[in-house]
């Protein structure tokens, strides 16, 4: 048991278990552990985002991801967005550039360490997740992620993708398309869409390894992540921003 966690359950016991809703214990979500998962070793999934190929305006990739995700369409301000697009403007020099920006699947993620039940957890392949069992919604993550990368779910749910189940009053964010990497696929929604259009802007691989694509580009070309300046080592890297 970590500190913060050892420190809520010391907390609760002494006080006889601070009731947060109805049949729900802080003792007990002290308590509970962070799901396990049967994963290949050495793998560290990621994203290479190549700004000089994305082009301003284009949203496909954000298209795909709500098709895949089961997401709503986002016409009203509370719908999820677990992709958005942004659009850059250098002030020295007036210089533009479009990129996606979704969950950054940090080495070391503020929104795990901040959770108070273990429903934001790290895989060992560096999937930053939402155990939505365990959330209770306190949107603790939602405030301590720099890159405003996820959402809450406010209204009731009426249709869903068999393979992502979500749920009201939970919080959710990027996958990376986890449902697929574990049936063996080998590509996001999103950068299978950019593909598609013409563009190759989202390289999708597994860092760790030196001989794939996504490594090799990135030991080739000058790339940064969002706020290197953090320390939270995001698996998304850009190139042109």
């Amino acid at each position: 048991m970590s500190g913060r966690r050892g420190f809520l359950a010391v907390a609760a016991a002494g006080l006889g278990g601070i009731v947060l809703a109805p049949g729900v214990r802080l003792i007990e979500i002290a308590r509970a552990e962070t799901p396990q998962v049967a994963l290949k070793p050495g793998v560290r999934w990621g994203m290479l985002i190549d700004a000089t190929k994305c082009a301003p305006g284009c949203d496909d990739c954000v298209k795909a991801c709500r098709t895949e995700n089961g997401l709503p369409d986002g016409t009203r301000p509370t719908d999820a967005q677990w992709v958005r697009k942004i659009e850059i403007r250098e002030i020295r020099t007036g210089r533009t550039a479009s990129a996606p920006v979704m969950c950054q699947h940090c080495a070391e993620p503020p929104c795990v360490d901040v959770c108070p039940t273990g429903a934001s957890f790290k895989r060992a392949d560096g999937i930053v997740l939402v155990d939505r069992h365990a959330c209770i919604g306190c949107r603790y993550c939602m405030m301590a992620c720099p890159y405003k990368a996820r959402s809450f779910v406010h209204e009731p749910l009426d249709s869903q993708q068999p393979d992502v189940p979500r749920g009201k009053g939970c919080v959710e964010g990027c996958t990376m398309c986890v449902h697929r990497l574990d049936s063996g696929q080998k590509v996001t929604a999103c950068a299978e869409a950019c593909a598609k259009a013409g563009h190759d802007a989202i390289v999708f691989g597994d860092l760790n390894d030196p001989a794939s694509e996504i490594s090799r580009r990135v030991r080739e070309w000058n790339t940064t992540q969002l706020r290197a300046d953090l320390g939270v080592d995001p698996a998304v890297r850009y190139r042109g921003v």
